[in-house]
């Protein structure tokens, strides 16, 4: 990249399920764009926008140590959430992730690779859920507020990240340089 590239931070705000690791990962596939979990930016003080920050002090707290330039907020009807989550069982040894909706595995319960079971996380089951949004909507509307009236808060409004997934991605395309240039099909 010239000298003309610059430092873009943004962060990605969403309640859990609403789609900040998939989206996370298309911006880093297409665009210039490193990713750093909520987790590494706790642990190194580095900054990926998966969630944090969560308060209106972390919001502040924030924006003393980095100057951000655009905080996405990711809004998925909590309904939909709630099905996504439930939905939702994992591979502990890998990480892999399957949705009983839209990524089953062949075999209910079963991962696809290894043959071992899946599980579901005590954060995935439906009560645990609707506790979580609840608590997540409570914390974070004075967050979303705050980057509303600083000016860099950028909603986008769905029920699937595909749907999307082409709003933030014509929206960054106006913000920071794509890995691949020639490539100008729609991801």
């Amino acid at each position: 990249m010239g000298a003309s590239a610059r430092l873009v931070r943004v962060a990605i705000m969403g309640a859990p399920g609403s789609g900040k690791g998939t989206v996370s990962s298309r911006i880093t596939k297409h665009f210039e764009l490193k990713h750093l979990s909520s987790g590494d930016l706790l642990r190194d003080n580095m900054l990926r926008g998966t969630g944090f920050p969560r308060t209106l002090p972390q919001a502040e707290a924030l924006d003393r140590a980095y100057q951000i330039d655009t905080v996405m907020n990711l809004n998925v009807p909590f309904e939909v959430i709630k099905q996504r989550l439930t939905a939702r069982w994992i591979h502990p040894g890998s990480g892999r992730v399957y949705n009983i909706e839209f990524n089953p595995p062949k075999t209910m319960g079963i991962d696809d690779l290894t043959g071992e079971p899946l599980v579901q996380r005590e954060d995935d089951r439906p009560e645990t859920v609707v506790k979580r949004l609840k608590a997540y909507e409570a914390q974070t509307e004075p967050v979303l507020e705050y980057y509303r009236k600083k000016g860099v808060l950028e909603t986008f409004s769905g029920t699937e990240t595909n749907k999307i997934w082409p709003y933030v991605y014509a929206f960054l395309q106006t913000k920071v340089p794509q890995i691949n240039q020639k490539s100008s099909d729609t991801p």
